[in-house]
């Protein structure tokens, strides 16, 4: 009996260390399940594309489009100049840990933020990356996506899209884009901001700005 007892306690706590820390934690399934529960009430129309864009942003900000200051704020003014409707939320944390915000550019064209402001916290939110190991990243999608499959989200073309997801991954690319389907219900125009400094020097001008409305 006490050979059988100790062969299980062993089997536990192999099995335990054997599993990624975030499998073991309800508290992980719980909080994707409501991140991706929001993301499909405020954009129904989203794709499994778009769900991977919302978790791999919050591991890896937006680190992969940023090559130097000048670049960035000669495509970032390039943008505000490409279009004038303005729709969406202000600002949207990303994924289940919420590193980050995605920051919709009508703060500026409303001139709620100034340009140079803004363009100084999208910079200066890849300094403070800390990217994991594609293999970790991929194992931890793994999980997400099966929280997602087990939800019966009838996303559109679910299998062909997991399977470029996972191919990308495979090639150790993490980066992905958002769908045809998303950009021509949603015509996003965002940027990636860290918590940190959304929330202690954009969100302070924000909120005085609307105390002056």
């Amino acid at each position: 009996m006490k050979k059988k007892i100790k062969h299980s306690f062993l089997l536990f706590i192999f099995t335990s260390f054997a599993m990624p820390f975030f499998a073991q934690d309800n508290n992980f399934e719980n909080t994707v399940r409501e991140s991706v529960r929001h993301q499909m009430e405020k954009y129904p129309q989203s794709t499994l594309k778009d769900l991977y864009k919302h978790f791999f942003q919050d591991r890896y900000g937006p680190g992969h489009i940023i090559d130097d200051t000048v670049a960035a704020g000669k495509y970032l003014l390039r943008e505000l100049d490409s279009y004038t409707t303005i729709t969406g939320e202000i600002a949207e944390p990303t994924g289940w840990q919420h590193n980050f915000y995605r920051v919709n550019l009508s703060v500026i064209k409303d001139k709620l933020i100034p340009y140079d402001v803004f363009l100084s916290a999208f910079v200066r939110s890849v300094s403070g990356i800390r990217p994991i190991p594609i293999e970790d990243w991929k194992q931890e999608w793994g999980e997400i996506e099966d929280i997602i499959k087990s939800m019966g989200l009838s996303l559109p073309d679910y299998e062909k899209d997991n399977e470029e997801i996972d191919a990308k991954l495979e090639k150790g690319n993490y980066v992905g884009h958002h769908s045809d389907i998303f950009n021509k219900a949603y015509s996003p125009h965002y940027r990636i901001v860290s918590s940190q400094i959304y929330e202690e020097e954009l969100l302070p001008l924000l909120e005085k700005q609307k105390g002056n409305q």
